[in-house]
């Protein structure tokens, strides 16, 4: 689908094997110049509003916000979004300092309905590796740091005692090829399944996905879906894709997102993102 630069309003763009490049650790992908010049560019010079869409939590994701004009992002596919990160930090974007009203769109669950779901996974599959993510903190029965080398983590038995009463963000899982079929026959009927990079299982509130994020986005700021742009990679984002008007995959994407997209760019490592917002909006 082509698109033209005077009916696209809002550009959003996953992370992940989408604007980032690609490294050997999860900590080491990175946002090129070109990536962010050109997105600097296109907000400046055109109007065209952008959006960050990601399954990163916070404390890996605000970087990226905080280098790109980003007229909202949002966190951890859908459960957190921010309408105003220019005034965003960690202690606001993890609830230690009050946030200003509409600010911040919270999409979770009870802390204490994710540690009764945590017990029945493991009552079933005791050596199931589960946690919960919660205002940036991840409360697991594994040691995070065999796949995330950063972020914040405390070892828990998921007793009501042992985490924080409020809003989870999600559940995340990795189950083994052999614990699949189990645990996916396990996951309550209040929860959703997404899957990212084939590996890592979150179970999210039902709304907290980035299709009905990027509905809230479309909401709040004022642009229908047919002026928007969507860029991803993988089967988290076929739901935003689908729902926006025009959907470019990167070349590298899951052969499920390429076979949904209207376009497809170059390849994140070789900043496909950025040449078609050059050959497009910028050209």
């Amino acid at each position: 689908m082509s698109a033209r630069l005077d009916d696209i309003r809002l550009v959003v763009a996953d992370l992940d094997g989408t604007l980032l490049h690609g490294a050997p650790t999860f900590e080491e992908r990175y946002l090129t110049e070109r990536s962010a010049e050109t997105i600097r560019r296109m907000h400046d010079e055109t109007g065209v509003r952008f959006a960050i869409s990601t399954a990163r939590p916070v404390s890996t994701g605000l970087a990226f916000a905080e280098r790109l004009p980003a007229d909202a992002v949002v966190y951890l596919n859908g459960a957190l979004i921010d309408f105003d990160p220019a005034h965003s930090d960690m202690r606001l974007l993890t609830g230690a300092r009050t946030a200003a009203p509409g600010q911040l769109v919270k999409v979770g669950f009870d802390s204490h309905r994710a540690c009764e779901v945590c017990r029945m996974m493991l009552a079933a599959i005791p050596d199931l590796e589960i946690g919960i993510v919660m205002d940036d903190v991840r409360y697991t029965n594994f040691d995070v740091r065999k796949y995330w080398r950063t972020q914040t983590w405390r070892l828990t038995d998921f007793s009501d005692a042992d985490v924080p009463q409020g809003v989870a963000d999600k559940i995340i899982m990795f189950p083994t090829a052999a614990q699949r079929e189990r645990a996916r026959a396990l996951i309550p009927d209040d929860f959703d399944l997404s899957i990212s990079e084939g590996t890592l299982w979150m179970l999210m509130n039902p709304k907290a996905n980035k299709r009905d994020s990027l509905a809230t986005l479309c909401e709040r700021l004022h642009v229908g879906p047919e002026t928007v742009v969507c860029f991803g990679d993988d089967l988290v984002d076929i739901g935003m894709m689908g729902y926006a008007g025009h959907s470019v995959a990167v070349a590298n994407a899951n052969p499920k997102v390429l076979a949904i997209a209207g376009e497809i760019c170059p390849a994140n490592d070789d900043d496909g993102v950025a040449r078609w917002l050059e050959e497009h909006l910028l050209g």
